[in-house]
């Protein structure tokens, strides 16, 4: 399609964006990347569009009429088609209002000499070969208005010179009749085949996030979806509460699904009515309650203080478990657990593995925040509490910082010049500012500046930070710090102890300034712990460990992987005795303390499945595998050992189901009936033995059996 056309079917209604797209997030910088190439001729994608008589919900206020007959909807390359929109027709896209785009990129200049591309700088005032570049495409300006403008300056152009101005010109025009290659999905196509063609082609890439391209889907089954969201993110965004997209999606994941990681969870149509169930609650109960939570008990006043967002979805889905009704230690717990989840950055990495992790503790325990508490103290060690030695060189983007806002807010802090509460100031002349205690002018001549890194991050430690109101930080000044923190004194004589800064005056000299952060390091680290292990009692909770991760730790004395039960990988046939090999290790736990064999796991703990094994039942399914797992058991120790000392599950991992054989300890020895060389049938005593399972026999066997069946 020329991008010409494109334009013009924007304009007369004929090209929408659906509203399962997310929303315009393009920086100027991708701007400039683009207008860059189109001018050199550079490749620069292709887009995906899909003919319908029965389009999705539309972005804009459009409401299709099917007197118009098969529109074009753009599934794939609106950043690109909206960026060009905006440079060459100088407006927002029909589908877009100005709160609705992250970035505005319109404004982008080029040089038409040179063909440089950037965004306004003063110096481009005085240079008129510096022009707009929707002044070129709507031709308000032409190549004539800037040769005069620069002979008029004193400059003589030569011939060569104006062609160049007169090339580059003709360049940035001939964008509009460049084109981007097209693919269409035809008209005939549903509107999940879209979306699904949609995903199969962002999937691959890492332009949109899981959370996105699961919210296209969501939009499939339920429409308005996207648009209900929004509404209640706009509402919580006037509260200080700024959230995007993901973060719902997250939500409805944890709370349907008690997972942070399987997106595709929420594809199906099969979610849309317990969905919209659970939104229903989000919407009209929980994420309000959740912020009123943080605001009243934590202290926050503005996500922008949150360090990982993500703590907020366990929160979320434990608060929709107790339907909003936690009492006063409840809460508590949690805000411990949040605090310590931001400061000890739980969340920084391996973010859906974790919340997989902490969601099912969320969903099964009766005391989540307690076990949740124990997963932080054992990733660290057994040590959670903040030392002295962790501010050292520790700037106020570390989240230390963050928690020490919220412990000075929660001792009734004041701006040290106004005297106003540091927590929720309102007007914008007291929003809060990060002020240098010793300020930053007097310690760089004192030798902290940027010619020696280690100073220079000393003065620019968090413990050099105060918390001011911004008109109390305008005002403030270079001051010497001794004369400023004795008015501080004279004016606000608690102000000093309730922002934790030390009181002793010989402190307050510059010569003295690392003798003064040792002394601040010491009071912020005992009053941070002291604060948080006083918000609640907490109790050792044990876990089971889940199943990844007992994979994960391999086979041991009481962990059995088999890859089959039947089906010879290797041979690619059936193969009866690898079952024989089945009962032997079932008989080996008995014998022994009990344990758990996996079926479906490979060796080196790589997950294959049950379908060989399926297959090899005549095309049989997890019933007809449990049934003859079941009766080989029989045949093997009797009806009484298979009922009372086995139970099977079928657990998923990677979307494959596996067979878990839980094997209790046997009250007395069971023995497995084995044919010798000869064929005679004998009997044979199994136990464990490390990670294997091996014959016992003779004097030894009776000494087992004497001291293990007592």
């Amino acid at each position: 399609m020329i991008i010409r056309s494109i334009l013009e079917k924007i304009d007369e209604r004929q090209l929408f964006i659906p509203a399962f797209q997310r929303e315009y997030v393009w920086k100027k910088r991708d701007a400039k990347l683009l207008i860059d190439s189109m001018i050199k001729g550079y490749p620069t994608g292709t887009i995906l569009t899909w003919d319908t008589n029965h389009p999705p919900e539309l972005k804009s206020n459009h409401v299709y009429d099917p007197r118009q007959g098969a529109i074009k909807i753009l599934l794939d390359g609106q950043q690109r088609v909206t960026t060009l929109y905006m440079l060459i027709r100088g407006e927002l896209p029909p589908y877009y209002t100005l709160e609705e785009i992250t970035e505005d990129t319109r404004g982008l200049r080029v040089n038409v000499e040179t063909n440089d591309i950037e965004y306004y700088h003063k110096r481009m005032d005085a240079d008129p070969r510096w022009l707009d570049i929707t002044d070129i495409f709507r031709k308000t300006v032409r190549p004539k208005d800037v040769v005069r403008a620069l002979e008029a300056s004193g400059r003589k152009l030569v011939r060569d010179e104006e062609d160049r101005i007169d090339d580059n010109f003709a360049a940035v025009q001939g964008i509009l009749d460049r084109d981007f290659p097209e693919q269409n999905i035809p008209v005939r196509a549903a509107l999940r085949e879209a979306i699904d063609i949609f995903y199969i082609v962002n999937a691959g890439g890492v332009a949109l996030t899981d959370a996105e391209l699961a919210l296209a889907q969501i939009s499939g089954y339920w429409p308005k979806a996207r648009e209900a969201f929004k509404k209640k993110l706009d509402v919580l965004k006037k509260n200080g509460f700024v959230f995007k997209l993901d973060l719902v999606v997250y939500a409805l994941l944890a709370i349907l699904h008690q997972s942070g990681s399987d997106m595709r969870k929420l594809h199906s149509v099969d979610n849309n009515d317990t969905i919209r169930a659970a939104w229903k609650a989000l919407d009209e109960k929980v994420l309000d309650y959740v912020a009123n939570l943080l605001r009243d008990h934590a202290f926050v006043d503005h996500t922008d203080e949150i360090n990982s967002i993500y703590a907020l979805i366990p929160i979320v889905a434990y608060c929709s478990r107790m339907d909003c009704k936690l009492n006063h230690t409840q809460i508590q717990k949690v805000v411990k657990w949040f605090y310590y989840s931001q400061v000890r950055r739980r969340y920084v990495s391996q973010l859906p593995q974790k919340l997989d992790h902490d969601l099912k503790i969320v969903a099964t325990s009766d005391l989540p925040f307690d076990r949740l508490l124990d997963v932080i103290r054992e990733d660290r060690g057994g040590a959670i509490a903040i030392t002295p030695d962790e501010f050292v060189g520790s700037a106020i983007q570390n989240p230390l910082f963050g928690l020490l806002r919220w412990h000075l807010k929660s001792r009734g802090a004041k701006c040290l010049t106004t005297g106003v509460s540091i927590h929720r100031p309102m007007g914008e002349k007291y929003q809060l500012e990060n002020d240098h205690i010793f300020a930053f002018a007097n310690l760089r001549d004192a030798g902290y500046g940027m010619q020696n890194r280690l100073k220079y991050q000393l003065a620019q430690e968090l413990t050099n930070r105060a918390l001011l109101t911004q008109i109390a930080n305008r005002s403030k000044g270079a001051k010497e710090t001794e004369a400023y923190l004795e008015s501080v004194v004279a004016n606000q004589p608690k102000a000093l102890a309730l922002q934790l800064i030390p009181e002793d005056r010989e402190l307050w000299q510059i010569e003295n300034y690392e003798l003064f952060l040792r002394k601040r390091r010491q009071m912020l680290a005992d009053s941070l712990n002291a604060w948080l292990e006083g918000l609640a009692e907490t109790e050792a909770v044990e876990e089971a460990i889940n199943l990844e991760d007992l994979i994960a730790e391999g086979e041991n004395e009481e962990v059995e992987f088999k890859e089959t039960l039947r089906w010879d990988v290797k041979q690619g046939t059936v193969n009866k005795e690898l079952e024989g090999v089945i009962m032997k290790t079932i008989a080996a736990f008995a014998n022994a303390q009990g344990g758990t064999l996996l079926i479906g796991v490979a060796d080196n703990g790589s997950i294959s499945g049950l379908d060989n094994d399926y297959k090899a039942l005549n095309g049989g399914n997890r019933d007809k595998f449990e049934l003859h797992l079941k009766t080989l058991a029989i045949n093997a120790f009797g009806e009484a050992v298979a009922a009372t000392k086995l139970r099977l599950t079928f657990p998923q991992i990677e979307e494959k189901e596996i067979c878990r054989v839980d094997i209790m300890p046997a009250n007395k020895p069971i023995y497995l009936k084995l044919a010798d060389k000869g064929g005679a049938a004998q009997e044979r005593f199994y136990v464990r033995s490390g990670n294997s399972s091996r014959e016992m026999i003779g004097e030894q066997a009776d000494l087992y059996k004497e001291e293990r069946f007592v």
